[in-house]
């Protein structure tokens, strides 16, 4: 079973992702269901749209080097949403995709070439409801069809994916969606790509049908996966400000320690963490999402990559969380100040870590400066950062005695 199954294991040493939402919804510049939610969009002008997507040369390149600098491992891009448009050769199913469009190239192509050369897995986002095809509507096994010969080019044509996130099942709750058919036809072309299946806000963490390789949290606390008749992994999906495609009036960002704090809780149950950027109408990240993204990298690399081989430890932790890579127990420390004068910054406030007792640990340091943690009787002092440097979250790392 270990054998066969080995690809989630894969997956979950991903660890974190960058989450891409990009169309002709990019060009607008209004989020990704625009089309849907804004009264003073037009449909017959939106379908004239592809004729506006001119894509820039670098595109691909750009992305892959920002994931990089993010420290993500893969990324998972949008090769059609909702409104129906494909970023990829529909190989004559459709002329609404991208060769047809005025960049009249095929862009996943570009995506997975570039994800290679950065060492990214490139993973593939494919919507389920389909607002441009009548047949959703009005012959929905035709539909089926046209869906599954979709996802089989997807799977055929780009040589091995990482997996394929899908997205919109919750909206005909009762529809036939054939499912097995699905799955089998990815399974034909790509034995151990992940098969994710989104369920939204309403039912997060939900498995659904038994072939699902990862159970999906969206902007949502995870929590362990149920495991009990295969291994499962579990991705929690977040959002930079409040739109996934890109908004040009979205400026409600979250925090830089808050992102790098749903990171952390994810791994702490588990889970991946899959962030997102909105591309713009160029294909570009925008600057305040590029700038974001590069400040959780300087956190993940000034803690030397430690989250990627880490699970929840099974131990005691008064004052912190506790994660391990089976070698070292890594305590990570929430909301830790920077020394400064004190008429400048307010008191620090005096805190210890409480260790179950019975645990043998040789050399303890902090992750981040290489300094020394004195840890007698299994406890020891949160030291602030010192001035220079202010990173919100500590990583202590207490590498277990030999027996």
């Amino acid at each position: 079973m270990e054998n066969r199954f080995g690809y989630i294991e894969r997956f979950k040493k991903l660890g974190f992702g960058i989450f891409v939402h990009f169309g002709l919804y990019s060009v607008l510049g209004k989020g990704e269901w625009v089309l849907a939610l804004d009264p003073k969009t037009d449909a017959r002008q939106y379908e004239k749209l592809p004729s506006k997507f001119k894509i820039r040369k670098d595109w691909a390149q750009a992305l892959a080097r920002t994931a990089k600098a993010a420290g993500a491992r893969y990324i998972t891009l949008t090769t059609r949403h909702h409104d129906g448009f494909s970023l990829y050769d529909t190989c004559g199913l459709s002329t609404y995709d991208a060769p047809h469009s005025a960049c009249g190239r095929d862009l996943i192509r570009e995506f997975v070439d570039a994800c290679r050369a950065e060492g990214l897995v490139p993973f593939f986002y494919h919507t389920l409801l389909d607002w441009h095809n009548p047949d959703y509507k009005e012959n929905f096994p035709k539909y089926i069809d046209y869906l599954i010969e979709s996802v089989t080019i997807l799977c055929k044509n780009y040589g091995k994916i990482g997996g394929l996130w899908f997205d919109g099942m919750w909206d005909k709750p009762d529809g036939d969606w054939q499912e097995d058919r699905l799955y089998a036809a990815i399974r034909a072309y790509q034995p151990e790509a992940m098969i994710i299946n989104n369920t939204g806000l309403s039912e997060l963490g939900k498995v659904g049908h038994p072939e699902l390789d990862s159970v999906t949290f969206e902007r949502g606390n995870p929590h362990y996966v149920d495991c009990s008749d295969k291994p499962r992994a579990g991705e929690m999906c977040q959002v930079l400000n409040d739109h996934w495609g890109y908004a040009k009036q979205d400026c409600n960002y979250k925090a830089v320690h808050e992102l790098i704090e749903n990171l952390l809780d994810c791994r702490a149950a588990n889970c991946n963490f899959l962030l997102n950027t909105g591309l713009t109408g160029s294909g570009a990240v925008n600057p305040t999402d590029k700038a974001i993204l590069k400040e959780i990298g300087k956190f993940i690399r000034a803690n030397k990559n430690f989250i990627f081989d880490v699970r929840k430890a099974d131990v005691a932790c008064e004052g912190g969380i506790p994660l391990t890579d089976g070698k070292r127990l890594y305590v990570v420390v929430k909301n830790v100040p920077m020394t400064a004068d004190p008429n400048v910054v307010k008191a620090i406030e005096n805190r210890e870590i409480v260790l179950e007792k019975g645990l043998r640990f040789g050399r303890a340091y902090w992750l981040d400066s290489g300094d020394k943690i004195e840890c007698p009787q299994n406890r020891f002092a949160v030291r602030p950062f010192a001035y220079g440097t202010s990173l919100s979250v500590r990583v202590a790392c207490l590498e277990y005695a030999e027996e």
